[in-house]
């Protein structure tokens, strides 16, 4: 079974990540494995930075990581189960960075329906299936 399940977070779409987390968590408790939440923030441009503070990009992440840690507050796991990551990039590239970093075994990710708008422009769990070294359990919202 698997033991170590990343769960990516969109913090700006918390309510599609909801069914993955109830999948994870049950996927957990059956194996008595780890849950690890993650959640990627997008880097500004160079050309932005003269126009934010110099701690921009560390409030990101206490604010980022606090959001995570509310979610994994609401799990019926326990907190010795769950941690957490906050990371900074592209969102496919960093998650699968943090898979093989981390050695999960399995990547449950929450996703759209699919429309016209995704087949012609691809999305972030298509990528995720298509390149993890592990496996991926993709939950629609």
């Amino acid at each position: 079974m698997f033991k170590k399940i990343l769960i990516p977070i969109d913090l700006t779409e918390v309510a599609i990540s909801k069914p993955a987390l109830d999948a994870s968590m049950e996927l957990a408790l059956q194996s008595k494995g780890v849950l690890r939440l993650v959640t990627v923030e997008t880097l500004l441009p160079a050309s932005f930075m003269e126009y934010v503070p110099p701690e921009f990009d560390k409030s990101q992440e206490e604010r980022a990581s606090q959001a995570l840690e509310q979610i994994s507050a609401g799990l019926a796991l326990p907190k010795d189960n769950i941690s957490h990551a906050v990371r900074f990039g592209g969102i496919y590239v960093e998650i699968l960075a943090e898979a093989d970093e981390w050695g999960a075994d399995l990547i449950v990710i929450g996703s759209h329906r699919p429309s016209m708008a995704t087949y012609l422009i691809g999305s972030n769990a298509k990528t995720i299936v298509r390149h993890a070294k592990c496996s991926v359990l993709v939950i629609r919202a």
